[in-house]
């Protein structure tokens, strides 16, 4: 599979997940556990991941699976720091309200590209740097709101501990990304093999959070297992399914594609949920939006663009490298 192909799919399956889940709810409120939901869709990709590698190891060569202690215990890394990233969003959203938070959360963008280039060693060219920063400004601009709004204000009104705090989220996210592409990038192994621990220990931590949340309610509607599936819809299970579908693309992706790839699959997504929200939801364009999509647009095309085609140069000049030599030498020649 091409990685623009994965990247189509992830940036489908990303923008219906918001769509879904608000579909999900009744009242306002969820007739389920919320919780429920990432823990079953690790689930769903493990068990997905295992039958793939199960097919593998029926075929010869047999797939390479690293299974010494120094690999393994690297994989239930992503799983802290996420578990890390989702208390810091709690504790950002007491000093920020939830549009400064989501603007904020774009700074996720421009932190991926720095810990892509400080820690996987990945040369960024300076026109892709203007790639990513506009990426960033596009999506912040599609998500502000008329500067004729109280929300307008409040974005430069909340304490210091909500910017630093969202600055510590976007951190997070993106060390969590750039340091899942170390794992799955490290050696040649199966990527199903990888999946199948990274997803294990994914569901270890979810089932915690399950058990916790159990003891801080003092067990009052008894353990989790008895009401996994209470208030399960269809609806309900096709979010489980997409979440587990994105989960096993942002894999793929990890493995054969890197992080920027990820984050322009994902803003993308953003945007587009917003266009769909329109018709699904009476959801009112803005003047933000259409700009917010056209620098988006242009970020795209800068980052992924072969540099030819953005510098300008003639066709002769693409199709014949040498004739760049030649025209030196006879320059030389002349002076």
């Amino acid at each position: 599979m091409k990685w623009y192909i994965a990247a189509f799919l992830l940036t489908v399956l990303t923008s219906s997940q918001g769509i879904l889940t608000t579909l999900t709810q009744s009242n306002g409120k969820y007739k389920y556990d919320y919780a429920t939901v990432p823990f079953l869709a690790e689930v769903f990709k493990l068990i997905i991941s295992s039958v793939f590698l199960w097919r593998e190891c029926k075929k010869l060569p047999p797939p390479k699976m690293t299974t010494d202690w120094k690999t393994v215990r690297l994989f239930p890394i992503p799983s802290v720091i996420y578990l890390i990233h989702n208390n810091v969003q709690f504790a950002t959203l007491m000093y920020v309200d939830t549009s400064t938070y989501q603007i904020m959360g774009n700074l996720k963008i421009v932190t991926t590209g720095i810990l892509f280039r400080l820690f996987l060693k990945k040369k960024l060219s300076n026109l892709q740097w203007m790639a990513i920063i506009l990426l960033a400004v596009g999506t912040t601009m599609s998500q502000v709101k008329g500067c004729g709004e109280a929300s307008c204000d409040s974005l430069f009104s909340a304490p210091i501990q909500g910017y630093m705090l969202g600055i510590l989220s976007a951190c997070l996210s993106a060390l969590a990304g750039v340091y899942t592409e170390f794992l799955m990038k490290q050696n040649n192994d199966s990527l199903y093999w990888q999946n199948v621990q990274l997803y294990t220990f994914g569901a270890i931590f979810n089932m915690a959070r399950l058990v916790v949340d159990d003891f801080r309610a003092g067990y009052e509607k008894g353990p989790w297992w008895q009401r996994l599936f209470n208030g399960y819809s269809i609806t309900t299970w096709m979010v489980v399914l997409n979440l587990g579908s994105t989960g096993l693309l942002v894999s793929w992706l990890m493995k054969y594609a890197d992080n920027i790839v990820k984050v322009y699959s994902t803003s993308m997504a953003m945007l587009l949920t917003m266009v769909l929200s329109v018709f699904l939801f009476n959801f009112k364009p803005t003047l933000q939006l259409f700009l917010g999509i056209i620098i988006c647009m242009m970020s795209l095309h800068m980052y992924f663009a072969p540099p030819s085609m953005l510098v300008g140069l003639s066709p002769t000049v693409r199709s014949d490298p040498e004739s760049l030599v030649i025209v030196s030498d006879d320059h030389k020649a002349e002076s």
